[in-house]
């Protein structure tokens, strides 16, 4: 294996693989603040060099954390499909790159590849990718699953209704949902961020909605985005549960930042499919999003590319319904400007679906970051384009309690008109059933919420 280059008369060495991917990463200014970073584009084009003459197996056998040190490297090497891994090991990034870009690959055969992939792997593609390259990619990949409903179907583009309010209060959440579902927003799932993590809140917002949507027989998910043992003490006590949601890193250290690990995981896992009310078997819900893990101090000296792709690993072992990356949600310490966070959220997107999630995107910011919302309209745009499964629909697209930017109810709409998508089947009869959308067109009923005051 070879980790020089010479490049314009200089040679770079380079002293581990995991240096190597760190270098070869666009430019980041987590990366740049860890201290890990190209120094110049030059040093960061031969790192590319390097990278693509590397076979996978290197890859796997040098992961940025080593095995006997942290259970998310042990998860995700004991999850790769043995008998697609064995065809491809010899290959090196560069071929993989050609072969997921070949215009006779589909979405069956990018679906059993990734099965023989590691996070490293799809990591190291991915910094061999252009944007259109990613874009291309990942319109090609179809990754199903099911709860109440089924989503990532091509042709669909999906929305998650997030009422959040800054006290709880049940008559404001359901103001949002009203309006949101007016819109024709909701269909991957009505999740709320609550104010307050402890059981009594969590237990009245998880009726609230459950509630409402039982009433109005919609054909959707309910989630509650508290702390995963606080949803676990709900389900245990009764609580309607459709999905159970987490946050993770893509280290065991990160990950004990969270307060998670794979036990807990695990038991989660088990509690929903045994009390969860989903009628489906994916029934989990996962949160990731560049930088987490630098946040935490639990970077291990790797890329923050690298370990968001292991976040989509370690996801990829409890077979999601949902995972989203909140792309600009952190700050401008990790992702400093517009075509930072543009360049993030398709990376995330492709590598999220070459792991083989249903991958949707919150396309934010926050309002310290060189980005406005005519930006996050750009990447939702390009998202959109590259087969995005869903996005946020937030009101006016300003969360009043999270106090960040996003897409809003209207941009759902706008970018299904645009392309002529559809929400998911199921939601778009029930849509089609109260007027508010014929022939996957909104119609003149859209934005009244007093639809459901009755």
């Amino acid at each position: 294996m070879r980790l020089n280059a010479r490049l314009l008369g200089q040679t770079y060495a380079f002293h581990t693989v995991k240096e190597v991917l760190a270098k070869a990463n666009e430019e980041k200014s987590g990366d740049m603040l860890a201290g890990i970073a190209a120094a110049s584009a030059a040093e960061r084009l031969a790192a590319k060099q390097v990278l693509a003459e590397i076979a996978l197996e290197d890859l796997r056998k040098n992961p940025v954390v080593p095995l006997e040190d942290d259970e998310v490297s042990r998860i995700i090497d004991a999850d790769i499909r043995e008998e697609v891994y064995q065809k491809i090991k010899s290959w090196t990034v560069s071929e993989l790159r050609e072969y997921i870009l070949g215009s006779n690959v589909g979405p069956v055969e990018l679906r059993v590849l990734g099965t023989g992939l590691s996070s490293e792997m799809v990591a190291a593609v991915t910094k061999l990718m252009s944007n259109l390259d990613l874009m291309l990619a990942s319109n090609k990949m179809e990754n199903l699953a099911h709860a109440n409903v089924t989503i990532g179907q091509k042709g669909c583009l999906a929305s998650r209704l997030q009422p959040n309010h800054p006290t709880d209060s049940p008559e404001g959440i359901l103001a949002s949902v009203r309006e949101g579902l007016s819109y024709g927003v909701g269909d991957a799932v009505i999740g709320l961020n609550p104010v307050e993590d402890t059981l009594p809140a969590a237990a009245r917002s998880l009726s609230t909605l459950y509630d409402f949507v039982e009433r109005w027989e919609i054909p959707t998910q309910i989630c509650v985005l508290a702390h995963l043992t606080t949803q676990m003490k709900a389900i245990c006590e009764g609580s309607p549960i459709h999905l159970l949601f987490q946050s993770l890193a893509g280290t065991e250290k990160g990950n004990q930042a969270f307060g998670i690990h794979k036990g807990l995981l695990d038991e989660a896992f088990d509690l929903g499919r045994k009390l969860g009310r989903a009628k489906g078997p994916n029934i989990m819900y996962f949160e990731t999003g560049q930088g987490s893990e630098l946040s935490a101090e639990a970077h291990h000296g790797a890329d923050q590319l690298t370990l968001e792709a292991r976040c989509y690993g370690l996801a990829r072992h409890y077979q999601p319904f949902l995972v989203n990356t909140v792309v600009g949600f952190i700050g401008p310490e990790y992702l400093y400007d517009s075509r930072q966070v543009t360049r993030a959220g398709l990376e995330d997107h492709f590598m999220g679906k070459l792991t083989g999630l249903p991958m949707g995107v919150d396309v934010c910011y926050t309002n310290h970051m060189r980005v406005d919302q005519n930006d996050i309209e750009n990447l939702a745009t390009l998202l959109t384009a590259a087969g995005c499964a869903y996005f946020m629909g937030i009101p006016m697209g300003d969360d009043v309690m999270l106090n960040y930017q996003c897409t809003s109810f209207h941009d759902v709409a706008s970018l299904r008109e645009m392309f002529n998508l559809h929400p998911l089947p199921e939601f778009e009869a029930w849509l089609e059933k109260h007027e508010i959308m014929v022939n996957g067109k909104l119609t003149a009923r859209a934005g009244d919420a007093s639809l459901f005051l009755k």
